[in-house]
């Protein structure tokens, strides 16, 4: 049996299950891969999406020796996610951390490794 086959097989049972998970961990309230964001998106005037692997997009990096946190996919208001963010990290006990936002490519970079925190801040906004 070839390979195309086998998927057109899977395709078929897929369509005929109802879908692609069942009754695992998107039924039980958490979403893809089990990382919770199964619920409507907030209502906030900004939008983080997922990857489409479904992580959140927060990198880190080094840039000319700097220590860099980046966060892609943001649609809407990235100057009031900017705001929110710094706001949580002021909160957190750290200096103003200097950001650049790009609103053509929706990206939000921040100078320093926040990448746990930033996470754990997305996911309590609900994204």
């Amino acid at each position: 049996m070839t390979s195309r086959a086998r998927r057109a097989g899977r395709r078929r049972r897929r369509s005929q299950d109802g879908g692609a998970g069942g009754a695992g961990a998107e039924a039980a309230g958490a979403g893809p891969g089990g990382q919770g964001g199964a619920g409507p998106p907030p209502e906030l005037p900004y939008f983080v999406r997922r990857s489409r692997l479904h992580n959140l997009p927060v990198y880190l990096g080094l840039r000319q020796g700097r220590r860099l946190t980046a966060l892609r996919h943001i649609h809407g208001d990235i100057w009031a996610l900017e705001r929110d963010l710094r706001a949580f990290l002021g909160s957190l006990g750290v200096p103003e951390p200097q950001a650049q936002v790009n609103e053509v490519t929706g990206t939000l970079r921040l100078r320093g490794h926040w990448g746990p925190e930033v996470r754990r801040w997305l996911l309590e906004r609900g994204f």
